[in-house]
């Protein structure tokens, strides 16, 4: 196999073709790099007006992940060698990683995305912007960007608001795991294939008699995942977030945000999925908890567009500032797992230091014209 970021192929079908895109970095379970968001923005661009490429696959190397997130250590050196900004890097790859998922999201053709494993962050990004999602029993999803004083960028805003009740809130604040199972509950996938057919679905893509119109495309798609979804319901593991919805419900029923922390820091349960949502918003930044839940609602009602342009804002200004810097120092470089941040409890935040992440810090947005 090549050792290319991304490796590109185009598979001839029945008729037409079929584009094949594999992240291919297995060592750091294919992390997006800006390099890899170019080359995936490059290939889709010139896949969109060819008339040969019926569909996209998209896959990741290897078994353990389809992609973890973003290369969150390359942020991090662009954060401490500009601290207060601008950081170059870092904004450069938020500005383009997002105008990518926004293509994504609006893709005339079938995207397949093979949901397989591993999928955080920016991974999640390039799923939930697919419009054929498939997620196996080995699918482990999370944006646990608490933990590193971030916040569920990539397209979050959006589809955090879309999912059931609380879900996207409690989700978005504690960053708990979840399954192939949770996914097609809370709107992330569309179908669960059990991973032993793979190959069988990629054949029968390509047994396909593709057509010029997408539209038909699309239904040539679900009439192929369909016998193979049906096929895997043995496999699907059990639900975590349906089965909990009551109580993710009565914890984020608060008066403030301050009370919903409060609520899920200080649940006694013995449930080890709760337990674990729990004790991950108590390690992580309080100002990242205000942060995430105030994006969140100030995106509620916005169109997608709307939602990538607030999200590149809020980026930039969490970049630009230091508390981003310690939680990644803390989790992922020293790994010493004893960030210092700046206030133990939410109601510490000044409002004008949390107003402040919510100020456009350039003239005009980076993303104006998608």
């Amino acid at each position: 196999m090549s050792d290319a970021a991304v490796l590109f192929d185009e598979v001839p079908a029945k008729a037409g073709r079929i584009g094949r895109v594999t992240l291919n970095v297995p060592g750091t379970l294919n992390s997006l790099t800006l390099d890899m968001v170019d080359l995936l923005q490059a290939q889709l661009d010139a896949w969109a007006t060819d008339d040969d490429i019926a569909a996209v696959f998209i896959e990741g190397s290897g078994e353990k992940a389809f992609c973890a997130g973003g290369d969150v250590q390359a942020l991090h050196r662009s954060a401490v060698e500009q601290p207060g900004g601008p950081c170059d890097y870092a904004e450069n790859f938020f500005a383009r990683e997002y105008r990518m998922n926004y293509t994504l999201h609006t893709y005339a053709k079938p995207i397949v995305c093979w949901g397989h494993g591993i999928v955080m962050g920016g991974g999640l990004g390039v799923m939930a912007g697919c419009n054929h999602r498939i997620v196996t029993e080995a699918t482990r999803i999370a944006m646990p960007e608490v933990t590193i004083a971030l916040f569920p960028d990539v397209g979050g805003s959006w589809f955090l608001n879309h999912m059931p009740g609380q879900a996207g809130r409690f989700l978005a604040l504690t960053g708990a795991s979840i399954n192939a199972a949770d996914a097609i509950y809370t709107g992330l996938a569309d179908r669960f294939i059990a991973s032993e057919h793979k190959g069988a679905v990629l054949e029968s893509l390509l047994q396909q008699g593709w057509t010029l119109d997408p539209a038909e495309n699309h239904a040539l798609v679900r009439h192929c995942l369909r016998p193979f979804a049906e096929r895997s319901l043995g496999s699907v593991p059990a639900a975590q977030v349906e089965p909990h919805m009551a109580t993710i419900n009565r914890l984020c029923d608060g008066d403030s945000v301050h009370e919903v922390i409060d609520n899920i820091i200080g649940q006694q349960t013995d449930d080890p999925w709760l337990a674990r949502a729990r004790d991950s918003l108590a390690h992580g930044s309080k100002l990242a908890a205000l942060w995430i839940d105030r994006q969140l609602w100030e995106t509620r009602h916005a169109s997608l567009k709307e939602v990538f342009q607030a999200e590149i804002q809020l980026a930039t200004n969490v970049v630009r500032y230091p508390e981003f810097a310690e939680g990644v120092r803390a989790l992922l470089i020293d790994k010493d797992r004893n960030p210092a941040w700046q206030f133990e409890h939410s109601r510490a935040v000044p409002d004008e230091v949390l107003d402040g992440f919510f100020r456009a810090p350039w003239d005009a947005n980076p993303l104006a014209n998608l």
